[in-house]
């Protein structure tokens, strides 16, 4: 019997409890826990996802640099080689471009992989790899 006036009482007072909550409300929640982004693998169609779409960031080399590698290159933290600096970029020039590339990719020391540009497609990443060893010779 209890059982029964709690869930009469739950049916009656649902309407009335409802109309409590401000209106717009549970359509801001919603919007809240809607997911920020997707997590997508290499070959899968993930919508907009540009760097597994290969899309990029439209910054040629420059702008690559000036954007995502300054922080660490144009100071030199962790060890990153000083930009224009030929005598710090000599060791990395002379092992060749597919070292140094392999670098760019998977990082080295204190440099993420693709220095922190994961949304640069490999033509960025080249472009503005070339551009620091361009500005080292």
């Amino acid at each position: 019997m209890k059982s029964l006036l709690v869930l009469v009482a739950l049916v009656v007072a649902g309407p009335v409890l409802a109309e409590r909550v401000p209106p717009g409300t549970v359509n801001e929640i919603t919007e809240r826990l809607k997911p920020f982004g997707e997590v997508c693998k290499e070959g899968q169609s993930c919508g907009q996802a540009i760097a597994a779409a290969g899309g990029g960031t439209g910054l040629d080399g420059k702008g690559v640099y000036d954007k995502f590698c300054f922080a660490c290159h144009a100071t030199a933290v962790g060890g990153a080689p000083k930009f224009a600096d030929k005598a710090a970029w000599a060791p990395h020039i002379s092992k060749g471009v597919d070292e140094m590339w392999k670098t760019v990719m998977n990082g080295l020391n204190a440099m993420p992989p693709k220095g922190t540009c994961m949304s640069c497609s490999d033509d960025e990443l080249r472009g503005a790899m070339n551009y620091m060893v361009d500005a080292a010779k």
